[in-house]
């Protein structure tokens, strides 16, 4: 039997408070940083004015669609899979998951150019989008997703390395990475001396060269000597059951991801029943929302590795225990977000304008969401154990759940009151419902059989391994 790295041991055996604080504080500061680099992209696009500004608002829910569906969906099947390899000692199957994965990667990132090139005015145009906004954001769209593979292959390859409970390198890519694209992007965008300004279509080229140099650094660490994994472009034979175990996690986990940036869709068609200027502002808040996605997946991807290198060991107690210490967390920082959002939501809307319509509505969404995000974290991070755990039917159903209420709730809202704070009190609402119905599933069994919740608090405390 292959000898288990000290990485894979201290996660089936240390401390578990301990242990996911300290691979958690890297993974937190690398997922801010990735998600920032956004931030500083619509910090200068919106010196561009209120159409760019819509334009980056149209754009923006189908570029976190990608980074969701690489990062978090397939990326999460990808590291879900080494974990379980490495703990149940298939040092084999780990190294050989890394070019399946890759060519995984290879493939997504070719549809998502396909479908946007193709589909991206109509797109757009059902998001509300229309004359300049439209246009500009078709300019950053389709120069984004002509290097949607350097996008997959970037998150595929940092999940690789996660899978194996290395939080740092990703966090030290990701960190240097961010700090060369906060000068690259307004060069790119207004240019100076001898180079020329691009406009809008700066930061999407800015964007484009900061997920090539990082999937050539994660790469390179991969082929060194310091790294667990030993992965071969030549000479590996493709297997099915390694495709399958990647899929079979990563795929339901897209129809959350899914569901997750349709609601965020939806919201922004509704809002642009008000105009761009509300688009503007339902956009540039929503993005505090994109941010807790991040948070809860640095504490998530960690919780990931663990709970799957438990399962994969057998050990289904310390699993469910790391996943609610983990919930735990999430959900006291997030919801100190959403408190300090709902209380003070100016100083972050100033930040991208100060058009008073798009101030406005950007006021409205985080005073009615902003007190709820603790649930939108709690779901998050749960969803990120499940894939360790390898089971996703519930989470997917919290998403869903959440899909609905939002959807229908926003779209029922605007028609029977015509007023947006409405339809933005049913996204809080569908926030409540998503982390409850996955966190109330879990607790009742189901990562281990069928749900069934325990009779009395003794026994719910003893089902979810606090004992």
């Amino acid at each position: 039997m292959t000898a288990m790295d000290p990485r894979t041991q201290r996660l089936l055996e240390a401390p578990i408070v301990p242990t996911v604080l300290r691979l958690a504080t890297p993974n937190v500061l690398v997922m801010i940083t990735q998600a920032s680099v956004g931030l500083i992209e619509t910090y200068f696009v919106g010196k561009l004015g209120s159409d760019a500004l819509a334009a980056m608002a149209l754009v923006f829910p189908i570029v976190m669609l990608m980074q969701m569906s690489s990062a978090g969906a397939i990326g999460g099947g990808i590291a879900s899979s080494i974990a379980r390899a490495l703990g149940a000692r298939r040092r084999d199957d780990a190294d050989a998951l890394v070019l399946h994965a890759m060519l995984i990667a290879l493939g997504f990132g070719l549809a998502f150019t396909a479908a946007l090139l193709l589909g991206g005015r109509w797109l757009y145009a059902q998001m509300g989008g229309t004359g300049a906004s439209l246009d500009a954001a078709l300019v950053y769209s389709n120069l984004v997703f002509s290097g949607a593979v350097l996008v997959w292959l970037f998150n595929s390859l940092a999940a690789v390395i996660r899978g194996t409970g290395n939080m740092a390198v990703p966090a030290n890519v990701t960190v240097a990475g961010a700090a060369v694209l906060i000068p690259l992007s307004p060069l790119l965008i207004f240019g100076w001396g001898p180079i020329p300004g691009m406009g809008i279509a700066g930061g999407a080229a800015a964007l484009l060269l900061y997920y090539l140099g990082g999937t050539l650094a994660f790469w390179m660490y991969l082929r060194s000597p310091g790294s667990l994994l030993k992965p071969k472009l030549a000479g590996v034979r493709l297997r099915w059951p390694l495709f399958r175990d990647i899929l079979r996690i990563g795929l339901v986990g897209m129809i959350a991801t899914v569901s997750t940036n349709l609601s965020i869709g939806i919201a922004t068609a509704l809002s642009g029943h008000f105009g761009p200027n509300a688009i503007a502002g339902y956009g540039t808040a929503a993005r505090l929302e994109y941010l807790l996605v991040p948070l809860a997946f640095g504490f998530g991807a960690p919780l990931l590795a663990m709970v799957g290198t438990c399962i994969g060991a057998g050990d289904r107690e310390r699993a469910l225990r790391a996943a609610w210490v983990g919930a735990v967390m999430t959900f006291a920082i997030t919801e100190a977000i959403g408190l300090a959002a709902a209380i003070f939501p100016r100083p972050w809307l100033m930040l991208f304008g100060n058009e008073p319509a798009m101030l406005e509505a950007g006021t409205q969404y985080l005073h009615a969401v902003g007190p709820l995000y603790g649930f939108f974290g709690l779901g998050q991070v749960l969803h990120f154990a499940s894939q360790g755990a390898g089971r996703l039917f519930w989470p997917v159903i919290g998403n869903l759940a959440r899909l609905a209420v939002a959807g229908l709730g926003g779209w029922l809202a605007l028609r029977w009151s015509g007023d947006m704070v409405h339809v933005f009190f049913a996204q809080g609402v569908a926030f409540v419902v998503y982390g409850l119905v996955i966190a109330a599933t879990i607790a009742g069994g189901a990562w281990f059989g069928r749900v069934g919740w325990p009779r009395s608090p003794a026994a719910l405390i003893r089902r979810i391994g606090l004992t």
